[in-house]
């Protein structure tokens, strides 16, 4: 049996031990070890392991990760996310839907400190989704809006699954930093010009204005400006070559520290709360990333990457025709997958692919844009149906109103996701053009 077969065997061996609910990166670590086994031998497996393990897990780089998600964790366990909601609800309050208008600005700028669509979400769903409620807002906006908006914490940079993406091609991390600002930005303006479409066109969806917003600005500001003074610092200080990711990250942590324990909003057992929180959380990301490690070790055994994107080249497909079904299916992966998961399974295969590709750019640039639009298509994965993550956390959160309602509002988001990946395709220089601006 060739290695090809061997590999797609692992792989419906791999799906259904998900399906049986055993842990992502557990199922892809039991299928990796066997397929290696089957195709080398169980000597050539431990030598693999005693080596590669500590490689990956001791590797500068990945440190970035836990630091990023520490940040986050202060962040949500100092009120910063409540803080955040109240200082946009004051700002855009007296517009038509402005309070759901101040979840996105809010998310916005809580990813710039955050990296996580699913933390961002779980965490404006407890501090924003009570407000929109208890103004009348229609549950599946309320809810809708909340679960898009988390995933502007894996387009705002900094952001955890274009780290693991920029270890997993070798590419800069910095440098996609750079190439995310703008798409994640258009996110931001595509959700708040969709939100004021939808408000006007059934005004039912939401209250008109909030006529005390105006006089509350200044006090809300002050309470948020210091943190958004470091996540300028962070994002800043990354873009301009002051300090590294990783450098950046730890910088970001010591001052969300420093700010909450002087305002006194971050007591001892909210940091424990705010430690315990990012070690299972980065234990979670190391298990995957662990069981991506040795499943792609078997990919690369069997051949079966090298032999797909031969084949797909040998179609003779127009490069942008292959591109977009890859992106496709990759929307489809990301309604019934975790994110994180689906990039490491499905980066092996695709990535050769479309490295082989011409799109007459240089290879760096070719990888820095896949990257940028794999992130849009697994934020519209996140939340389309049938599953889509984000929404499955805000239904947890909101027992009032129905998954379907939140289906329903978050489909008028997906469309303006997909215009702005449809423009991020044709005109590269979106993700681009701050790269070759900066670097």
């Amino acid at each position: 049996m060739s290695g090809a077969w061997i590999a797609l065997i692992g792989f419906g061996g791999m799906l259904a031990l998900i399906a049986l609910r055993l842990h992502v990166g557990i199922a892809m670590f039991v299928t990796g070890c066997l397929g290696y086994i089957y195709l080398s031998s169980g000597s050539a497996l431990f030598a693999f392991l005693k080596t590669n393990a500590y490689n990956l897990f001791a590797s500068y780089t990945l440190s970035v990760i836990p630091l990023f998600i520490l940040m986050g964790a202060l962040a949500e366990q100092s009120g910063l996310s409540t803080a955040l909601f109240r200082a946009a609800a004051a700002l855009m309050g007296q517009v038509r839907g402005g309070l759901a208008m101040a979840v996105v600005a809010a998310c916005t700028a809580f990813g710039a400190i955050c990296g996580s669509s699913v933390a961002t979400t779980a965490t404006f769903g407890r501090a924003a989704l009570p407000e929109l409620l208890r103004h009348k807002y229609d549950g599946g906006l309320a809810t809708g809006t909340i679960a898009v908006g988390g995933t502007l914490g894996i387009l705002v940079p900094p952001s955890i699954i274009l780290v693991i993406y920029a270890i997993t091609v070798e590419q800069n991390i910095s440098l996609l930093f750079m190439a995310a600002l703008v798409p994640g930005l258009l996110a931001t303006l595509f959700y708040l010009v969709t939100i004021s479409f939808v408000t006007r066109r059934t005004p039912d969806l939401a209250p008109s204005h909030d006529p005390h917003a105006s006089g509350r600005r200044w006090r809300h500001f002050k309470a948020v400006w210091p943190v958004l003074l470091v996540a300028v610092l962070v994002v800043g200080g990354i873009y301009g070559g002051v300090f590294s990711p990783t450098e950046g990250a730890a910088v970001g942590t010591i001052a969300l520290l420093v700010i909450g324990l002087a305002q006194r909003t971050l007591g001892w057992a909210a940091l424990r709360t705010s430690i315990l929180n990012t070690a299972s959380t980065t234990a979670m990301i190391f298990v995957i990333l662990m069981g991506s490690e040795i499943f792609n070790a078997f990919l690369a055994l069997s051949q079966m990457p090298m032999q797909a994107a031969a084949f797909i080249t040998s179609l003779g497909l127009p490069p942008y025709g292959v591109l977009a079904g890859i992106l496709a299916l990759y929307i489809l992966l990301g309604a019934v997958m975790d994110e994180l998961a689906m990039i490491l399974l499905t980066l092996p295969v695709f990535f050769p692919i479309v490295s082989a590709l011409d799109f007459g750019m240089q290879p760096d640039d070719l990888a820095i844009w896949f990257g940028i639009l794999l992130l849009i298509v697994v934020g519209i994965g996140l939340t389309a149906p049938p599953i889509g993550l984000n929404v499955f956390v805000i239904s947890a959160i909101a027992r009032n109103v129905s998954i379907v309602q939140t289906y329903r509002g978050v489909l008028p988001f997906i469309a303006a996701d997909v215009v702005r990946l449809v423009l991020v395709l044709l005109f590269p220089g979106l993700a681009l053009g701050l790269v070759h601006l900066l670097s």
